[in-house]
């Protein structure tokens, strides 16, 4: 029996290697959780209440794009955000997740050849969601990691990479608010990508989850900044979730939007493999979508978190306060070495930075970072921040 080279080099996930990292040590004080980027806030109570309503259509299969209500709310949303105009039955479809839309996206766009019968290239930063990489090794495309630096501002210089490679990069990943480093693309960012693209002839893939989530500007969007250059529309494919912006992972809702080309071939695969969102499920994201007043009350309590992360690693050396997202992207001499540090003396948990990068060159851009999830109730946050800070940089 064989099985697929393809996915051989693929390191453990990073959740799994930190359990191997951590577990067989007992805990320095009590558990506080900063690994996982887990929203725990308050989701809206009317929720629930939407749900047990439309309970019985769990009865019913869902159709595979999204109601035309929940198609209608999302292109309200856009709209409204970002100030784009989008076609209901042709630019828009939604998602169990965004995870799936990322990575079933790369197999319905990706050529199996590019320019010159080469092998085709998918960009992303370093570090980076790890969704990226399996997409393009799936089908059969270099991944190409560019690093994401502090030299950089936590963002991928695409631009600095040979003409030869750009001339075969099929699709360049962008997560804008970034995970880890919680980094802006700024509206000349955007647009400079987007010129590079079209220059070369690629898509560029938006991971924009994180978008609702900032400390003062809402941030620029790349359909919003592509509408406003004129560009293709299937140049720029965004992705959108409800688990940052509304606190609910666990509904898995989410969409992507684009040009009416690209949606097309996403939901011709996605009609063959996917797995829609169940029918009440729907009905929750159709409001939630709409509802704007739980949003900026969850944006109010991250706003908050920010300025305590402030006031409590002021003084550090190196700490870069939050643009956005829920992550606290910070410096130390190694990863690994410090988060188990970190649990042994004070059972705070949070994730090396190297498990989200890859090492190029014989180097990886997150070794010498951990990165913690703001996601803890709020005295629970203080404690554990301020444990942090003391058994790492006191």
């Amino acid at each position: 029996m064989t099985y697929p080279e393809r996915f051989s080099n693929l390191p453990d996930y990073a959740f799994p290697r930190l359990r191997a990292l951590l577990d067989g040590h007992a805990p320095g004080g009590e558990p506080i959780a900063m690994s996982i980027g887990e929203p725990r806030h308050a989701f809206p109570d009317w929720i629930s209440r939407i749900i047990a309503d439309h309970a019985h259509e769990f009865g019913k299969y869902p159709p595979n794009d999204g109601t035309p209500e929940l198609l209608n709310s999302i292109a309200g949303w856009i709209a409204r955000r970002y100030g784009v105009q989008v076609q209901l039955d042709r630019q828009i479809m939604a998602l169990n997740g965004t995870r799936e839309g990322l990575f079933n996206a790369c197999l319905a766009l990706c050529p199996e050849t590019s320019r010159g019968g080469r092998q085709p290239a998918v960009l992303m930063p370093n570090p980076f969601y790890q969704v990226y990489a399996v997409a393009a090794l799936a089908v059969g495309a270099e991944p190409v990691y560019v690093p994401a630096t502090a030299e950089t501002g936590f963002l991928p210089d695409f631009a600095s990479l040979p003409t030869d490679l750009l001339d075969r990069v099929e699709i360049a990943y962008l997560c804008s608010p970034s995970n880890p480093q919680g980094a802006v693309a700024s509206r000349e960012y955007w647009a400079a990508l987007i010129e590079l693209a079209e220059m070369h002839d690629f898509r560029i893939f938006a991971d924009e989850c994180y978008s609702e989530l900032y400390r003062e500007m809402p941030p620029d969007g790349a359909l919003q900044v592509a509408s406003e250059m004129g560009a293709s529309p299937e140049r720029v494919v965004i992705f959108h979730s409800l688990s940052k912006r509304s606190n609910l992972p666990g509904l898995r809702s989410g969409f992507v939007a684009g040009g009416p080309e690209s949606i097309a071939r996403i939901k011709q695969l996605r009609a063959y493999a996917g797995a829609p969102l169940p029918m009440p499920l729907q009905r929750v994201a159709e409001q939630v979508w709409r509802d704007e007043t739980h949003v900026g009350i969850n944006r109010a309590l991250y706003v908050e978190k920010y300025e305590m992360a402030d006031a409590i690693f002021g003084d550090v050396a190196g700490f870069r306060p939050v643009e956005a997202g829920f992550f606290l992207w910070l410096p130390v001499d190694d990863g690994e070495a410090a988060a188990l540090k970190l649990w042994t003396e004070t059972g705070v948990r949070v994730l090396p930075g190297a498990y989200l990068g890859r090492e190029v060159a014989g180097s990886n851009p997150g070794q010498g970072y951990i990165r913690a999830a703001m996601v803890a109730p709020r005295d629970d946050l203080q404690r554990g921040l301020i444990k942090l800070r003391d058994c790492i940089y006191g």
